[in-house]
């Protein structure tokens, strides 16, 4: 299973992939979409759907995981982030990819253990838990953080399913 894991946003819009085979994690690759910021928001998210698209089809993930939104105190930006989340999911949708959102506290608790893991650490767990050799840009970690989360996800619920059907036989 591929999973590709995306971090909205209009200026910086990261995206991850990992594969799981078995128990094993490994990392598929990642990057940061990054926008010209004087151009206008239509502009912007041009670049986003242009670029998503091409990771999307050279990859071909077998699933993809979007952040949900984190309504802070500044409502501007939570609308921009909206206006990127949708654009991601138009992409994701149109490639009849299976998608699925977490809240970012319950991604941070998952992969670091507590709710309000800041930048550096999910840089630092996330470079770990899949060996990278260099740390990826925060919102790229991110991506890849919301992948793997998934991924583990997706393994146990698979194993329960597995489990409830030879008792029931």
């Amino acid at each position: 299973m591929i999973v590709l894991g995306i971090d909205p946003g209009t200026r910086h819009f990261g995206w991850g992939l990992v594969e799981r085979a078995g128990t094993r994690l490994s990392h598929r690759g990642h990057g940061v979409i990054d926008t010209d910021t004087s151009a206008p928001l239509a502009e912007r998210l041009c670049t986003i759907e242009e670029q998503l698209e091409a990771v999307v089809q050279e990859h071909r993930p077998d699933a993809a995981v979007v952040e949900s939104i984190f309504f802070g105190k500044d409502a501007s930006a939570a609308a921009k982030l909206g206006h990127a989340r949708g654009v991601a999911l138009l992409v994701l949708a149109r490639a009849g990819l299976p998608i699925f959102e977490y809240e970012p506290s319950r991604i941070k608790r998952a992969v670091v253990g507590t709710g309000r893991a800041d930048k550096r650490q999910m840089t630092m767990v996330v470079s770990a838990l899949l060996r990278l050799p260099t740390p990826p840009r925060a919102d790229a970690a991110d991506a890849l953080a919301i992948a793997v989360m998934h991924a583990n996800v997706a393994h146990v619920e698979a194993r329960l399913n597995r489990a409830r059907t030879s008792v029931r036989r």
